[in-house]
Parts: C-alpha cells; sequence; structure tokens
C-alpha cells in the first residue's frame, strides 16, 4: 500500500486545444498557400486552390503522415467548426432586396433548377450504389453551394469524413472544369452577358467559381451570376434544417429516445446564416464592416475545406471512383442543362 501511495502521479492528459494547435497551423499555413496561388492566378479561386492543397499535403511523403497522424484533430476541428463559423458569415453576403430584385421569375426558375439537381442527383447516387452519404452530400453541393454545403449537411448528419472529403474533391473538380468550359459555350448556345450571367449563377457550385466563370462575360454577367448564385445560398439553411429534422427523427427510430445522441431541431449555425441574412437586409451594416466579413468568411471556408480536402485518400477512391465520376459527370450536364434552359424560358 505504500508503494502505492509513493507512486507519482500520472501526467495530466493534454487538453484538447493543445491537440489540435498543429493541425490549425497547418490548416492556416495551406490558407495563405492558396490565397498566394489566388494572387498569382486570379482565375484559380482561393477556395478551390484551398481543397487542393488539402488532398495534396495529405499524400505528400513528408507531409503524409502528420496529416494523418498528430495533425488529424486539428484538421477535422477545421474542416467542422471553422465551417460552421464561414456559413454564418456566409449569410452577410445576401439580403432579401437582392432575392426581390431578380424578379419572380428567376427566383422560380433558381428553386426548380435546385430541387431537381438535389432529387435527381440523391437518387442516381443511392441507385450506383455509392456508400454513406456520399449521394446526398454530393446531391447538395451540386444544387446549393458547392463545398460550403457539403460542409454544412455533413455536420448535421454526422457523415463519414471520408465520404464528405469524397464529395467535396468531386464537387471543386467539377465546378473548377466549369471555369474553363462555361465560357466557351456562351457564343454557341447565343446567350447575352446577362444571360450567361444568370446560367453560370444558377450551375456553377461554389461562389468563388462562379465569379472566376461569369467574369469573362463581363461586368453585367458577373452581377446576374452572384445574385442568382447568392439566391441559391439562401437556400442553404432550409435544406439544413430539414436535413436535421431527418436525422433527428431517424436517431430517435434507431436508437431510441434514451441514450441517443440528441439533434437539435435547427442546428446554432443555420439560425446564425438566416440571422446574418436578416441582419444585412436592415441596411444597417456600413460596407467596411460588410468588407471584413466577406475576408473572414474567404479565410475561415479555405481553412474549412483545407481540412476536408487533407482527408481524402486516393488509393481508396479506386473501390467507387467509376461510380463517383459516373455520377460527377451525369448531376453536371443536369443542373447546366435545367439552368440553360430555366435561363431561356426566363428571358422568352
Amino acid at each position: 500500500m505504500a508503494l502505492l501511495r509513493d507512486r507519482p502521479a500520472a501526467p495530466p492528459r493534454p487538453r484538447a486545444e493543445g491537440t489540435r494547435l498543429r493541425g490549425l497551423a497547418l490548416a492556416a499555413l495551406g490558407v495563405a498557400l492558396a490565397w498566394s496561388v489566388h494572387r498569382i492566378l486570379p482565375g484559380v479561386p482561393m477556395l478551390t486552390a484551398a481543397v487542393v492543397l488539402g488532398v495534396a499535403a495529405a499524400h505528400l511523403p513528408r507531409l503524409r503522415a502528420t496529416v494523418r497522424g498528430p495533425a488529424r484533430p486539428g484538421l477535422t476541428y477545421a474542416g467542422r467548426r471553422l465551417m460552421r463559423a464561414g456559413i454564418v458569415l456566409l449569410g452577410l453576403r445576401l439580403g432579401l432586396d437582392d432575392v426581390r430584385g431578380l424578379g419572380w421569375t428567376t427566383v422560380t426558375m433558381v428553386l426548380g433548377v435546385v430541387t431537381a439537381t438535389l432529387l435527381g442527383t440523391w437518387w442516381l447516387g443511392r441507385r450506383l450504389g455509392l456508400p454513406g452519404d456520399q449521394p446526398l452530400l454530393i446531391a447538395t453541393g451540386y444544387a446549393v453551394c458547392g463545398a460550403s454545403a457539403i460542409g454544412a449537411v455533413g455536420e448535421v448528419r454526422d457523415s463519414d469524413e471520408r465520404d464528405a472529403a469524397t464529395s467535396v474533391a468531386l464537387v471543386t473538380l467539377c465546378g473548377t472544369l466549369a471555369i474553363a468550359v462555361l465560357p466557351l459555350l456562351q457564343g454557341p448556345l447565343g446567350l447575352s452577358a446577362a444571360e450567361f450571367g444568370r446560367w453560370a449563377g444558377a450551375s456553377v457550385h461554389d461562389v468563388g467559381q462562379v465569379v472566376a466563370t461569369a467574369q469573362t462575360a463581363g461586368d453585367a454577367a458577373l452581377g446576374e451570376a452572384v445574385l442568382v448564385k447568392l439566391m441559391r445560398v439562401a437556400m442553404l439553411g432550409p435544406l439544413v434544417a430539414v436535413v436535421a429534422l431527418a436525422a433527428r427523427r431517424g436517431n430517435k427510430a434507431a436508437k431510441g429516445a434514451s441514450g441517443a445522441r440528441r439533434v437539435p431541431p435547427v442546428p446554432l449555425f443555420v439560425v446564425g446564416f438566416l440571422a446574418a441574412v436578416a441582419l444585412r437586409s436592415t441596411g444597417l451594416l456600413p460596407g467596411a464592416v460588410l468588407e471584413v466579413a466577406h475576408l473572414a468568411q474567404e479565410l475561415l471556408l479555405a481553412a474549412a475545406l483545407f481540412g476536408l480536402g487533407s482527408a481524402v485518400d486516393l488509393p481508396s477512391l479506386t473501390r467507387t471512383g467509376g461510380r463517383v465520376a459516373a455520377l460527377g459527370l451525369s448531376a453536371w450536364l443536369v443542373v447546366a442543362g435545367l439552368s440553360y434552359a430555366g435561363v431561356l424560358l426566363v428571358a422568352a
């Protein structure tokens, strides 16, 4: 007993915050590199560069062990918690006056495209037998706002990190290809600058990719594209709320009321997103505040997407690579085709 009393106390376990520092520092470095890439190549959005750099970090020989080992907690934290904060700030980019300015015909067109793309992609993904939450995550990424939507839905679904990372990689790849392909089709499809902007805003995934695509046709196209895109972003809040309610009911059915992980009816970051939209709509925020909020949103989302990209394991994608590619191509054709038809109907 004396020996037991004299035994030195075990060293305290490191706090969770301490274990995240290496991963958060690596994410910050990834954001800095992504910003540098965007400055050197303005056609490459910073968020797209962040995802690509995250994937690269997970496969570089000197970094791979760190990314998958001691840096993993911090990178996972970035992919989840920083994503929430970035999505809340994303709400400050949308005001109700912007939506009213589009006109009800354009708003109806956007709602129809988002709904059809979401349900069609989700159905096809299930038919192709994609595992886990990949069908739903890919569908939300294509239909709403790319990687941001995937992160938000994956959060409330508590999706496997690999499913979210695979979905982000696919949506980012297709969105990046759209930057090069869509401007080449403006002339053959007979679209004016404003119509091309609406098409880009309704069919391209991330906000940065929309800007990079639409700016090739001038300021008029860019303005229309951003408005239409932000209309799609506005659907993120209701979509995540519906997914959260479904997850809550499914959680109760699977585990019963006792001992089940409780899922809030509406996640707090969704409430924050909608509150940010309402705050922007009041017109009380000065332009300087909105600029700072936009910069903070870009940095937070870039760190989150670097974290998600670092979870991609390219060798493991060979098991479902063909099916994932087939779903990505099909969804891309669906959203581009529906958006083009919608633009023509609105212009008629």
